[in-house]
């Protein structure tokens, strides 16, 4: 599923509880599991391969991570997705969060297949995710929620909220 940057921006902000900062209020954890493995399996199925996963996250609104294999994609680079725990958002990255400046940015590097985001994108959509861009989770954040930072110099973002450590 993907929406509008307005769409997504409200999203953020509905989703936004300053008094549930690592998972929301009512968060189902067999539900996120169930979600994942579909995911995983749709991935799997759509690359002929078998996909890494990290479900060990501690203390982060970040639920999980899938790797496609570069030697899987038509690039020869691998493909990341990070799932939160928060309304089943999801963003992907090409090599590693934050290598390019987004999927556009991969691509127009030769870096990512539009093909291979397409089917990255289905498999998402398949199983309920909403993507969210990674340009605009690294816009400053600005919600109610407090958020720790190292160094009062860099702001929090929408990352940090969604996917962030605590």
């Amino acid at each position: 599923m993907t929406g509008s940057d307005v769409d997504l921006n409200d999203l953020l902000k509905r989703l936004d509880d300053p008094d549930w900062l690592v998972s929301p209020r009512g968060y189902n954890p067999t539900a996120m599991v169930e979600s994942f493995a579909a995911l995983v399996h749709g991935l799997d199925v759509s690359f002929e391969t078998r996909c890494a996963t990290d479900t060990e996250i501690q203390d982060s609104s970040e639920y999980a991570r899938v790797e496609v294999p570069a030697e899987a994609t038509v690039r020869e680079t691998r493909i990341i997705v990070s799932i939160s725990k928060f309304g089943s958002l999801a963003f992907v990255a090409a090599e590693n969060p934050g290598a390019f400046l987004g999927t556009a940015h991969a691509q127009a590097e030769g870096e990512l297949d539009a093909g291979d985001l397409a089917k990255v994108e289905q498999a998402l959509a398949d199983s309920g995710y909403v993507v969210v861009p990674e340009e605009l989770l690294t816009s400053r954040y600005y919600g109610p929620s407090h958020l720790r930072k190292m160094s009062p110099s860099f702001p929090p973002t929408w990352w940090d909220r969604y996917f962030g450590s605590f």
